[in-house]
């Protein structure tokens, strides 16, 4: 018979079943539900709502979406070149987590998959055949047409994403404060983060996340929708698109259930095979050498035009298209922002800021470009030359653009199941990744958080999508993504000026970090002299030293630390293995205090552009002890303390963390 009392076997029962911040994932939850809801029963009146939501947004606030889309590209280019690009995303000993290929793959499925398959032909053939000035189906258009389509797609969209990535990474793996948007505002509020303004950012980042994935969704079946009807015969329904989202998000909830490296990380880059496939095939399929001076013009032309379209505003002469075409793309890159940025965040451990935005900004953007026009200069050229009427095909049909242009090439059938299957593998993706930065964001940043958690977001994603398909379809989807990214918007500018705060301190941080251990560092009644000390910090180690020192003198001081606390009445649970040693102790609303002790392999630096795991595993490495807590800004190296030295480490750091917490 158990001794635990009823309250003892709630609160470990949520801990098993349930790990959420009550506030954001409780109104998160019921305000999608309750929009679900609405939409399935009122679709006509939602319908109506969202052409008059998008009407106001256009006209009153489009000129703040194309001042602060602007703004971002700037902050993160003077990032990149700044002093401030060497500080790297976790402590300085950090190394990433992901080889350069693998992280390549993550960040372009998690980032625009379903969209340049979607977009890859429609939008360049739409402009060139109505530009927003001047006659269509010319020469003229077809170069302007390339233009708008990469800016759309190029510099600015990925600068919104590199904002919040580097915002969250920097503040969760360099700052040790949760990994949720709130994080970023922390130099500006502080420990208000934790309270009523904390959980309304995240609301906010949830619901835009929840919108953003959603359209692509939308646009995703869309085009699956339209690809079975090439394939097969199936002719485009709502009835037939409610079963492709049950479907494809059942899928993604397997994703889900098999985790980051195993689903995500797999598809990813199953993607990105398929993808290089279908563009290759098509680069040579079709007029190979046309389409690589394309390219290259194509380049020039959007750099040299890239101030003037960024800034266009036609304010001299109104113009839906702006509200169409840039407005939507730029709330859509905004609503998207909690969800790529989070998940790159999470992938780009251990990378420098330069390397990241570097990275994050040029290498998708470069594929992005090369996608676009091997399509859409494929598409154009058989419209300007006769061969097949794609402009008047897709006019009022969106979704069949590719599926046009790859039934006038070569083994049609092929490509077009290849292309069908991509856009399922990437709307796979992005609904396991969506659904993955949802639920770090309305649990708190729990570390492991429930499966169901997962699933439940991502069956969320598929339903609103639905609901959108019913109530408008690309209009509503349009909709959506622009007006939940407004409010976001306006936190995105703070988060910037957040940041920059921060990486102005990063000096002055270190220091105080270093004069707050400055009595665990000393000569104590143990005896360990500096001269000890400093034979400790020179030599290298074996592994199994390191783990002989966790085991003698690192685990009885923590144990001896926890076993105090518990006669103060806290709860401290310490978390014990060969080579780790977890110290949490929880204040409820405040967060849990956390002090780590791990063993640290390094290695010796190498020069290679992107080593396998495996390769570096083979190399001779020594170890360290390495503390780190919830309030250091860097894991800190304790190889040789003495018990009381570690003693004073760890309530160094801890009394931090009460006093930053205003903790009695």
């Amino acid at each position: 018979m158990s001794d635990a009392t009823p309250e003892e076997i709630t609160i470990s029962t949520r801990k098993r079943y349930m790990e959420i911040n009550p506030p954001v994932f409780y109104v998160s939850a019921g305000l999608t539900l309750a929009f679900a809801l609405l939409g399935a029963l009122f679709s006509k009146q939602t319908g109506e709502l969202f052409g008059s939501v998008q009407a106001m947004i256009v006209q009153d606030f489009g000129w703040f979406y194309i001042v602060a889309v602007a703004g971002f590209l700037v902050f993160v280019l003077f990032l990149m070149l700044s002093r401030y690009g060497d500080v790297k995303l976790g402590p300085d000993e950090s190394e990433p987590e992901y080889s350069y290929i693998s992280w390549f793959a993550m960040l372009f499925s998690a980032g625009m998959g379903i969209g340049i398959i979607f977009f890859g032909v429609a939008e360049p053939i739409q402009h060139y055949a109505e530009p927003p000035l001047g006659p269509g189906s010319t020469i003229a258009s077809a170069r302007q047409a390339m233009v708008l389509t990469f800016f759309h797609w190029g510099l600015h969209a990925w600068a919104i994403y590199v904002v919040v990535g580097l915002a969250l990474a920097y503040f969760a793996f360099r700052r040790g404060l949760p990994l949720t948007i709130r994080s970023a505002l922390y130099p500006l509020i502080g420990k208000r983060i934790y309270g009523p303004i904390g959980h309304a950012i995240d609301i906010f980042a949830v619901l835009g996340t929840m919108f953003g994935v959603a359209t692509s969704l939308g646009l995703g079946v869309l085009q699956v929708n339209a690809g079975f009807n090439y394939l097969f015969g199936l002719e485009p329904s709502i009835v037939l698109q409610l079963i492709l989202i049950t479907v494809i998000t059942g899928m993604a909830t397997l994703s889900v259930v098999l985790g980051l490296d195993k689903g995500v990380k797999r598809l990813s880059e199953i993607n990105i095979i398929l993808a290089v496939a279908l563009l290759a095939f098509v680069l040579v399929a079709g007029s190979t050498v046309f389409l690589l001076q394309a390219f290259v013009q194509n380049i020039g032309a959007y750099l040299s035009a890239v101030v003037q379209r960024t800034f266009r505003m036609y304010a001299y002469e109104p113009n839906p298209w702006l509200g169409t075409w840039t407005l939507f793309y730029w709330g859509w890159w905004i609503a998207w922002s909690p969800f790529v940025g989070m998940f790159i965040a999470r992938i780009s451990r251990g990378r420098t800021i330069r390397e990241f935005v570097m990275g994050v900004l040029l290498v998708p953007v470069i594929f992005t470009f090369l996608w676009m026009t091997v399509f859409g200069n494929t598409a154009i050229s058989l419209d300007l030359s006769g061969a097949a009427p794609i402009a008047e095909t897709v006019k009022n049909n969106l979704p069949v653009a590719l599926f046009e242009t790859l039934n006038s090439l070569p083994l049609a059938t092929v490509t077009q199941g290849l292309a069908t299957l991509l856009v399922i593998t990437f709307f796979v993706t992005s609904a396991d990744s969506g659904a993955l930065v949802i639920d770090i964001i309305t649990s708190g940043a729990a570390e492991n958080p429930p499966v169901w958690q997962r699933v439940f977001w991502a069956v969320c994603s598929g339903a609103v999508a639905a609901v959108l398909l019913i109530a408008g379809g690309l209009q509503a989807l349009q909709t959506a993504a622009i007006a939940s990214a407004l409010p976001f918007s306006v936190i995105l500018v703070f988060i910037c000026y957040g940041l920059l705060r921060a990486l102005q301190t990063e000096g002055h941080d270190a220091a105080i970090d270093l004069s707050m251990v400055a009595d665990a560092t000393a000569e104590t009644p143990s005896g360990v002299s500096w001269q000890q000390r400093l034979s400790s910090i020179t030599r290298f180690h074996e592994k199994r030293e390191i783990e002989t020192f966790l085991a003698d003198v690192a685990r009885p001081a923590v144990e001896a630390v926890a076993d105090q606390m518990r006669m103060s009445n806290l709860q401290p649970e310490v978390g014990l293995t060969d080579e780790r040693i977890d110290l949490v102790i929880p204040h409820g609303t405040q967060h849990s205090f956390r002090y780590s002790i791990r063993v640290r392999g390094f290695r010796a630096p190498s020069f290679a552009w992107a080593e396998t795991r495996r390769s570096q595993d083979k190399e001779r490495q020594h170890y360290r002890a390495m503390a780190h807590s919830s309030e250091s800004d860097q894991p800190h190296d304790i190889t040789g303390y003495s018990s009381d030295q570690l003693i004073n480490d760890l309530l160094n750091r801890y009394a931090r963390f009460r006093h930053a917490r205003r903790i009695a």
